[in-house]
């Protein structure tokens, strides 16, 4: 018995057809690049159960049909990324009056791009052409980015089941931000929180108590004084878990170690906190939101240093400009990068349905002189929301560029007097001079301006967590 005699498939669609008469547990790869390639191109259909090239039905019986799917949820959720789209059913026939069964995935093309198929720790794009299935172009690879720049991580089916049960710590956040109320499904699944077959998205997942994977990575660190190359570092925290762990974790770090005074009034005193709670969880909340959770490997920083604290989420704006540093908080606008997670913040009211949240930390500085005023800078990686320790006296340490007098000679580029200056008051990564000169940070940049600087002694090199970062030599400038 042939496919063909259970299912009518045209010329045109049998290219995008692939068979299986079992899944390789030996080879993975071999067939889940399939999946993957039809993800990144046009879809396709996934038959396992029937002999390839013949199309012969060989068929499962039914706990082996469960087992060869369950088999095959798994692989997906461990090795590709994003969750590729589809849909998995049985179908079933009769041969010898015993009912046997094939599994059918059919395959939709991703509205995000490139899916990526990930071996250990090797990630490889595949792409579905006329048949086959073969290692994505370089043009190619290019082509799918652009096509899905604007999609969403939070917004996509995750492929997991809601279960109420195991968002206990969601609900409870809820009810503790609305006088006692009760979060209800109606509501999760009107936020689009799961869809209408209770499969999860994206965003909806890290919510869950249990959830503990990469994409909510979070770094709290403490530095004895100013800058992070050139202090000692007291202590390194690390955290991953579901957001409102993650929230709870932060506010306790730094809760624990922020510095607190008592001011003297005429008539009275009055105790001070480094860090204005409303402002420091508004700035939580914001960086919650507003991560890019497609960035695997990277993290949340949360930096403590002697005058202030920097937040720092992965990502930059979404779909805004980067912007140097600046004190207007009010009027940064950003557009959502998490559109699920920021209405579930919203409904547990603990974020504003417009808006950035910066308006309550600009209130909560607002009686603070101009050294200890808030700011925020953006690069195309990572944006940083800056808040100054009101507990110390001098304000955020003084950073201004000095003038310098002795140049490289023969010059280097036109950006020697400004690297050099830029430079001289802390270490700077190549990333960070680029954005000050207004420049790209390109090879070029690093190869034939910055280690010819080195080479020639005016910058020195050290380590800025897993960045190079660059130091001027005072002693071969005049300042």
């Amino acid at each position: 018995m042939l496919l063909d005699d259970i299912i009518k498939i045209s010329a045109m669609e049998s290219v995008n057809i692939e068979c299986k008469s079992r899944l390789n547990r030996e080879n993975t790869e071999g067939w889940l690049k399939t999946i993957a390639g039809f993800s990144n191109a046009e879809g396709g259909s996934f038959f396992i159960g029937v002999e390839d090239k013949s199309n012969k039905l060989i068929g499962f019986t039914r706990k082996e049909a469960d087992n060869e799917r369950n088999f095959f949820n798994n692989q997906i959720n461990e090795h590709i990324f994003p969750r590729p789209i589809y849909k998995l059913s049985f179908i079933s026939y009769q041969i010898h009056d015993k009912e046997l069964f094939i599994i059918k995935i059919d395959v939709s093309e991703s509205p995000i791009k490139p899916i990526i198929l990930k071996f250990k720790n090797v990630p490889s794009i595949y792409m579905r052409r006329e048949g086959f299935t073969n290692g994505a172009t370089y043009e190619e690879i290019i082509a799918m980015s652009i096509k899905s720049h604007n999609t969403q991580f939070d917004v996509l089916d995750s492929g997991y089941e809601y279960k109420r049960e195991n968002f206990t710590k969601l609900l409870s956040f809820y009810s503790e931000h609305n006088s006692g109320k009760e979060l209800t499904d109606k509501a999760l699944q009107s936020m689009g929180f799961f869809t209408n077959e209770k499969i999860l998205k994206n965003g909806a997942v890290l919510f869950s108590d249990d959830y503990s994977g990469e994409r909510t990575q979070i770094q709290c660190s403490l530095f004895a004084g100013f800058t992070k190359g050139s202090e000692r570092i007291i202590t390194i925290n690390r955290f991953s878990g579901n957001l409102i762990d993650s929230i709870n974790f932060i506010m306790e770090f730094v809760n624990l170690r922020m510095n607190h005074a008592m001011v003297k009034l005429p008539d009275s005193r009055i105790d001070l906190d480094a860090y204005p709670e409303r402002a420091l969880f508004e700035g939580v909340i914001n960086a919650l939101a507003h991560r890019d959770y497609f960035l695997e490997g990277t993290q949340i920083q949360i930096d403590m240093f002697k005058d202030r604290m920097e937040i720092s989420s992965p990502g930059s704006f979404y779909q805004g400009e980067k912007i140097s540093k600046t004190y207007d908080l009010s009027n940064i606008i950003s557009m959502r990068r998490n559109e699920l997670i920021c209405k579930v913040f919203v409904k547990c009211n603990v974020m504003e349905a417009a808006g950035t949240g910066f308006d309550k930390i600009v209130s909560d500085y607002a009686d603070a002189d101009e050294n200890h005023k808030p700011y925020i800078f953006s690069s195309s990686d990572h944006f940083t929301l800056v808040l100054p320790d009101l507990t110390y006296s001098l304000g955020i340490k003084n950073d201004s560029i000095p003038a310098i007098d002795v140049l490289p000679a023969p010059p280097v580029s036109e950006h020697d007097e400004k690297i050099l200056a830029f430079c001289c008051n802390a270490p700077r990564k190549a990333s960070e001079i680029a954005n000050y000169l207004g420049i790209s940070d390109s090879t070029y940049f690093r190869t034939k301006i910055l280690d010819v600087l080195v080479s020639s002694g005016y910058l020195i090199t050290n380590k800025q967590g897993n960045a190079k970062a660059y130091k001027t030599d005072i002693k071969k400038v005049k300042v």
